[in-house]
């Protein structure tokens, strides 16, 4: 079977079934798209006419695929000598030096700091080895939270970033917010704002049109609502939005985009740095740094969930060793569903998936509005286009 026509059969079927309400995937090797579809809806319950069928270039929240093009945008100034990898980031952030770790809480329930035993590098926070957690899987973070009023970081308040570290630097791995970090840095040596920075840098030479912090009021014709999955595995539309006039743009997980545009940045990836217009935003020799363990002995864990409307334990491939790049997961084995040994890959919160792998010269995206992440079906479905990918071009 063909390529289009297994995958037009497989995501077909999930969307007509009712297992996801909407989807958009493709495929591309280093030079163009191999596969583009959408199936299903952007908002259920709407007419299924040209003003409610999910098309390949519906705009959804991308979520914490924002994490690898602001690590890219790190990678620049890297490669330009005004960021370092393993130089103490509070000479750039200074509020990074003034972090202390959270030992545990008093009898009143209050926390207990200390301060931490070596300081945060742009290393650990690429590597999300810096002790920064997320509330959504670290019991502590989520209870320092509500014994201090600090807010989530979803809320994309300056408040949101006085969180303390979970243990010390470079112990061991944990997801959080680290790039939201990451990304103050690049602030503070560009004079820019992020979503600045990122347009003028990346975004633009990449032809990321579509691509950026706040939605413009051309795409919200086109913008799939997040759709949550009760216990009793029906879906139901809401209306979560990123603020879209933040304090802080968050460079962790903020993004609105396309997968048509998010293939630009993994062609970019693909060809060592290269955009399709032929600029250069990379060098060849960044991208082979990022596309390797940057974090030694240290391997990505099991994310136990502390809050399951939002997502479940989440942990991809499991069984198979896990290291991180900067700033991508990195498979140490080949993967049940036919990517080799060294692929990248990550998510975004809201059940969205790419891969980029740089042996067989291919990369994909996937893109589904639903909540709790790692959710039953659209996590399997995405699996099962990956799995189909590599059997259709053997």
């Amino acid at each position: 079977m063909s390529l289009q026509s297994s995958l037009d059969d497989i995501l077909g079927r999930a969307a007509a079934q009712g297992s996801v309400p909407g989807v958009v995937a493709m495929v591309t090797d280093r030079s163009h798209n191999l596969y583009e579809g959408a199936f299903g809806q952007r908002v259920l319950g709407s007419d299924l006419g040209s003003s409610g069928a999910m098309t390949t270039d519906t705009v959804g929240w991308i979520a914490s695929m924002t994490k690898a093009i602001t690590g890219a945008a790190c990678m620049q100034l890297v490669e330009q000598g005004k960021l370092h990898l393993d130089s103490p980031a509070k000479a750039v952030v200074p509020r990074l030096g003034e972090c202390q770790v959270l030992e545990g809480f008093d009898a009143a329930g209050q926390p207990v700091m200390r301060a931490p035993k070596r300081d945060i590098t742009l290393r650990h926070l690429l590597t999300h080895t810096a002790g920064f957690g997320y509330e959504f899987w670290d019991a502590d973070t989520g209870r320092y939270q509500a014994a201090t009023g600090t807010p989530g970081i979803i809320s994309c308040s300056r408040a949101a970033m006085m969180q303390p570290l979970v243990f010390d630097p470079g112990e061991r791995w944990l997801y959080g917010i680290n790039i939201d970090w990451a990304a103050r840095m690049v602030e503070a040596v560009s004079g820019q704002t992020i979503g600045q920075y990122l347009q003028q840098h990346l975004l633009g030479p990449l032809g990321m049109t579509e691509t950026a912090f706040q939605i413009r009021p051309d795409q919200r014709s086109r913008l799939a609502k997040i759709h949550h999955r009760g216990d009793d595995g029906a879906l139901v539309a809401g209306d979560l939005e990123i603020e879209q006039h933040p304090e802080h743009e968050m460079a962790g997980g903020g993004l609105y985009g396309t997968v048509g545009d998010y293939m630009h940045f993994i062609r970019m990836m693909l060809n060592q740095g290269r955009a399709s217009s032929g600029a250069q935003v990379l060098q060849p020799e960044t991208v082979q740094l990022m596309s390797h363990n940057a974090m030694g002995p240290l391997r990505v864990t099991n994310l136990p969930t502390q809050a399951p409307p939002l997502t479940l334990d989440a942990e991809f491939f499991p069984g198979v060793e896990k290291s991180w790049g900067l700033s991508f997961q990195i498979n140490e084995a080949a993967t049940d569903t036919g990517m080799p040994a060294g692929g990248l890959m990550w998510c975004g919160l809201a059940n969205s998936y790419f891969w980029i792998d740089q042996t067989t010269g291919i990369g994909g995206a996937y893109l589904t509005q639903i909540l709790p992440f790692a959710d039953s079906k659209s996590l399997p479905l995405f699996y099962a286009f990956q799995s189909a990918t590599y059997k259709a071009l053997r």
